[in-house]
């Protein structure tokens, strides 16, 4: 959801497993997926969520996790809400436009009363490390697809399919050694934002490209994906909620995301950012020329 939304000017929001029920959704891993939502704007956004989100029987990771409210004070705005930048891993290599933009967000955010500071985050850190590997997810996206990849291997998308075909290399010890750190890592990262109410980074590393030279080249699409994927992948392993919103342009006229991350099940705090921050700019009322994508 935050991806496609940065790279199109529009609002995602990204819901904490266990928030929605992902009952009837085909899955790809059941760790880390969720549901979200992608809309016009951050209202829209909350209305959706206020609907879909609960406790589901058919989604066993939703038991006991209580209906939310994210309306009541969805214009509450932010004063006295403390904010944080986190550095590392999250705006290294970041294009400098878009690291500028974001930074830019957080003044704005400042200037209506949220006290804003820098945080350091090495559960982040230690996770970004660890995505590369990608045990988790390749493991039971083979384990769910392998009817497929097995039996009609040439038929899929490559890139797809050899994503999900190195699964079939990953032992058991592998996969619950990473597991467990994964359950670590969160409830250390629990204790890190303990202090802070949200947390901002650039949704992506790098802006919109074209697709066709990328559909051509499946090496160069790879890397792309690795670049886009990097500060997002981190929120799924450490199981935060976090939604993206437009921030800004850049020269060329590619939008640009500013990534509200919040706390596991915290998701009426990052829609009540992303809403004041939304309200105070104008960039949620600019349409891109999205022509150029398929140039």
């Amino acid at each position: 959801m935050r991806i496609p939304a940065a790279l199109c000017g529009i609002v995602g929001l990204k819901t904490t497993v266990g928030r929605v029920s992902r009952a009837g959704v085909y899955p790809l891993s059941y760790s880390l997926d969720t549901v979200g939502v992608i809309a016009r704007g951050v209202e829209d956004a909350a209305l959706v969520y206020q609907q879909i989100a609960g406790p589901d029987e058919a989604d066993e990771t939703t038991a006991g996790v209580p209906r939310d409210d994210a309306l009541s004070d969805l214009r509450a705005g932010v004063k006295g809400l403390r904010l944080a930048f986190v550095e590392a891993p999250f705006f290294e290599g970041v294009d400098a436009e878009l690291a500028r933009a974001v930074r830019e967000a957080g003044r704005v955010l400042e200037g209506l009363g949220a006290r804003l500071e820098s945080l350091s985050f090495p559960e982040a850190i230690e996770a970004h490390k660890l995505n590369p590997r990608g045990g988790v997810i390749a493991s039971e996206a083979y384990a769910i697809n392998r009817a497929f990849i097995e039996g009609k291997f040439d038929e899929l998308d490559p890139v797809v399919r050899d994503r999900a075909k190195g699964g079939a290399s990953i032992t058991g010890p592998d996969y619950y050694e990473t597991t467990r750190r994964w359950a670590s890592l969160r409830r250390d990262a629990r204790r890190s934002l303990r202090d802070v109410d949200a947390v901002l980074v650039p949704t992506t590393m790098i802006p919109p490209l074209p697709t066709a030279p990328l559909a051509a080249d499946v090496a160069e699409y790879n890397r792309k994906n690795v670049q886009y994927l990097r500060n997002t992948a981190i929120g799924n392993i450490l199981n935060l909620c976090g939604m993206s919103v437009p921030c800004g342009f850049t020269s060329g006229g590619f939008p640009i995301g500013l990534m509200v991350y919040g706390k596991p099940f915290d998701e009426r705090t990052v829609l009540r950012v992303g809403h004041a921050y939304e309200q105070a700019t104008k960039w949620h009322e600019r349409i891109p020329d999205l022509s150029w994508a398929t140039r």
